[in-house]
């Protein structure tokens, strides 16, 4: 799947690989690898809400569609996370989210070894053994950055004939929420085409290089970026990348693709069936989810393949009008070219009289590709 996606979709250049987990709301005692988590849907930072379900991680290929006109989220490979409650009922170590991601990410750098990769995702993947293991040549990280977290210049040159351990950090910094709060920070607006939603959103952006450090843990350099909005609709907010000569606009831009996986997740929930199955045992769980993800990426490679030939239908309606076709246009394009191709007739290939069209047939068709 993943090199189907590239060769049609990225053939050359960067390729961004979205990085997210989601909870697949699940109940029953005889799902073994189900626990209680955060529901990021529901919750918030003043309600906190609980869901029983599993975790999921995903790889997406973040791609934009000229027939969509916005950017998509392809999932290539998804692997189940189980509980900690699960390892310890069969006595094994838990792995943690940051943990199963670095594992998934270097099994994608070994598919894709002379290919650039950008890796963005949220601030659950901002730990530095996962940056330290994952970062390299060809290969950069894009993660959220907590405003207080502890930066440092680069270690200063060691000194010859000096013994003991190298330094790892030069002098502190100060702190981005002190950088944000600073009057003498040079902010630079700058206009994002596609923005969560929106078109040609205005911004300030901030940047800047240092060492990201904490003790016992490895030493990353890393270049920041602040964001605030000039109409303070969003509180200040900060990315980090591990790729020291990118642009701000570029780090911005990568990040701001994130939002697809999310609307990836609830498009599978609302057509292909996501949180509706009943199977319990392990292997079934395991497959299922997975494969109904991977029929969203197999879903948007037909399509596209058919808009060439023609344009995308988009359907609309009195209460609601639409632009650009979403998920539910095209997994209709292709249920009705799938169905057609069937040549579902039951009528005599040369029959006796010539019959007048029927509209009804061709109706309930439509009506059937539309149906979730």
């Amino acid at each position: 799947m993943l090199g189907l996606l590239i060769n049609v979709f990225v053939p050359t250049g960067r390729i961004v690989i979205g990085l997210d987990d989601t909870i697949e709301r699940r109940w029953g005692r005889r799902i073994q690898a189900r626990g209680i988590y955060r529901d990021p849907v529901r919750a918030s930072r003043e309600h906190f809400v609980k869901a029983s379900g599993l975790r999921w991680l995903s790889l997406m290929v973040l791609v934009p569609l000229s027939w969509a006109g916005r950017i998509w989220a392809l999932p290539f490979l998804t692997l189940l996370c189980p509980s900690e409650r699960y390892y310890q009922r069969y006595h094994r170590g838990h792995r943690s989210l940051p943990e199963r991601a670095r594992q998934v990410l270097r099994i994608m750098q070994r598919w894709l070894p002379e290919r650039s990769i950008v890796i963005v995702g949220d601030s659950s993947f901002a730990a530095l053994e996962l940056l330290a293991a994952v970062t390299s040549d060809t290969c950069c990280v894009v993660t959220r950055l907590r405003l207080d977290a502890a930066l440092y210049e680069p270690a200063p040159p060691r000194k010859p004939g000096r013994q003991g351990r190298p330094c790892k950090k030069g002098p502190r910094l100060p702190t981005l929420g002190q950088v944000v709060a600073d009057p003498k920070t040079h902010w630079q607006g700058v206009t994002v085409k596609q923005w969560y939603g929106e078109t040609n959103r205005r911004v300030e952006i901030a940047t800047g290089t240092a060492v990201w450090y904490h003790a016992g843990k490895p030493p990353m350099p890393i270049r920041w970026v602040l964001i605030r909005d000039p109409l303070q609709r969003f509180d200040p907010q900060a990315v980090l990348c591990t790729d020291l000569e990118a642009t701000a606009i570029d780090i911005v831009l990568w990040f701001v693709r994130r939002w697809s996986v999310e609307v990836t997740f609830e498009e599978a929930r609302a057509h292909l069936g996501v949180e509706t199955q009943r199977q319990w045992s392990k292997r079934a769980i395991a497959r299922t989810t997975p494969l109904l993800l991977g029929l969203f990426s197999l879903v948007t490679l037909i399509a596209h393949r058919l808009v060439a030939d023609q344009p995308m239908p988009v359907r609309t309606s009195a209460w609601y009008r639409k632009t650009r076709p979403t998920f539910s246009d095209t997994l209709a394009l292709v249920r009705r070219h799938l169905w057609r191709a069937m040549n579902l007739s039951t009528s005599q290939s040369q029959p006796d009289s010539e019959k007048p069209p029927n509209p009804l047939p061709a109706r309930c068709l439509e009506l059937l590709c539309y149906t979730a």
